[in-house]
C-alpha cells in the first residue's frame, strides 16, 4: 500500500461509523480547495445529506440499521477524492484506479466535464464492486438503485452529449446540469421521487406510482427511450466496458432478477410519456405484457 493509499485510508476510518463525519470529510474535498474546484460539490452534497437523513449511511450498530450498500458505494467515493488530494499535493504513491487518475485531473484541471468523469466513475465503481451487498436490498431499494444510476449517467451526458440526452432541445443540457448550478440536482434529487426513510415499508409498485409526476416523466418520458445509447456513452467516457451489461434488453438490471421485469413497466403509462420523448427525438411504444420478454422503451 502507498503513502498515499495508507493516509487516505487513516482518514476514512474515523469516519466510517459516523454519518456526520462522512458528510464532513465530503464537504472538505471542495471548502478546503482553492480556486475554482470549490463550486463544484452542490448536487454531491445534496444527496449525501439526503442519503444521511434517510439513514442509509447509519452503522450497522444502528436501530435501525443503515445499508452496507450504500455505506461502500458512498466510501468508494469519499476514498477516491481523498487519495487523489493526498497525490496531488505530493503524497507518494500512485493511483489505485482510473477514478483517482480523474480525480487528480479535476483537481488539478477542473472544468464541468472532468467531475462529472470522475464522479460518475467512483459511483459506477462502486456499483461493479459492492452487488453481493446490493443483493440483500429489498426489491424498492434495488429499484431506487438503478433510478440513480440512470439518472447521474443521464446528467453526464446531459453536458458533455446533450443531443444524445435531450435531442432538439439539446442546448438546455450544458446549462441545467452544469455542477457549478443549483440547478443540476433537480436531475439527482431522488428525494423528490421516492420515500425518505430506510428501510422503505410500502411495496415497490405502490413506491413506483407514488413518485413525483415531473420525476416520472424525466425518468420514463426522456431517459428511458435512451437507456441503451446512454449506457454505451457512459462506457466509452469512464472507460468501463461492463457498464452496458447492467441493463437488459433496454431495462436497467443491476442486481435485477429476470421475473421482477414488469416492475419497470408500472411507471410507464400515459400519453403525455409519448409526447415528452417525441420532444426530445425519441419515439416511446408502450409494451404491454412483459411476458413477450421485450423492452418496455424501445427507439425507433
Amino acid at each position: 500500500m502507498s503513502d498515499a493509499e495508507s493516509r487516505a485510508e487513516a482518514r476514512i476510518a474515523p469516519v466510517r461509523d459516523d454519518v456526520h463525519g462522512r458528510v464532513a470529510l465530503a464537504r472538505d474535498f471542495y471548502t478546503d480547495s482553492s480556486g475554482p474546484l470549490r463550486r463544484y460539490g452542490h448536487a454531491e452534497l445534496s444527496f449525501l445529506r439526503w442519503s444521511a437523513a434517510r439513514g442509509v449511511l447509519a452503522p450497522e450498530s444502528s436501530d435501525p440499521p443503515g445499508s452496507a450498500w450504500w455505506r461502500s458505494v458512498n466510501e468508494e467515493l469519499l476514498r477516491d477524492k481523498v487519495e487523489a488530494s493526498l497525490l496531488c499535493a505530493g503524497v507518494r504513491g500512485e493511483p489505485r484506479s482510473k477514478s483517482v487518475e480523474y480525480w487528480m485531473q479535476c483537481i488539478r484541471t477542473p472544468s464541468p466535464a472532468s467531475w462529472y468523469r470522475a464522479h460518475n466513475a467512483s459511483i459506477v465503481a462502486g456499483y461493479l464492486r459492492h452487488e453481493d451487498l446490493a443483493a440483500a436490498e429489498s426489491q424498492v431499494e434495488r429499484f431506487m438503485i438503478n433510478v440513480a444510476l440512470l439518472r447521474v449517467l443521464f446528467t453526464h451526458a446531459m453536458l458533455a452529449e446533450p443531443r444524445l440526452a435531450l435531442g432538439r432541445l439539446a442546448g438546455f443540457g450544458p446549462r441545467l446540469v452544469d455542477p457549478r448550478s443549483r440547478t443540476v440536482k433537480w436531475f439527482l434529487d431522488l428525494g423528490r421521487s421516492f420515500p425518505s426513510e430506510y428501510p422503505v415499508i410500502t411495496p415497490a409498485r405502490e413506491t413506483i406510482l407514488d413518485e413525483h409526476a415531473i420525476a416520472r416523466m424525466l425518468d420514463y418520458g426522456v431517459i428511458a427511450p435512451r437507456l441503451p445509447a446512454l449506457y454505451e456513452f457512459s462506457a466509452g467516457a469512464l472507460d468501463e466496458p461492463r457498464l452496458p451489461g447492467l441493463l437488459d434488453a433496454g431495462v436497467p438490471a443491476y442486481v435485477w432478477q429476470p421475473q421482477e421485469r414488469s416492475l419497470w413497466y408500472v411507471g410507464n403509462t400515459g400519453p403525455h410519456l409519448r409526447v415528452i420523448a417525441r420532444a426530445t427525438g425519441e419515439r416511446l411504444l408502450w409494451q404491454p405484457s412483459p411476458a413477450a420478454h421485450r423492452a418496455p422503451w424501445k427507439r425507433r
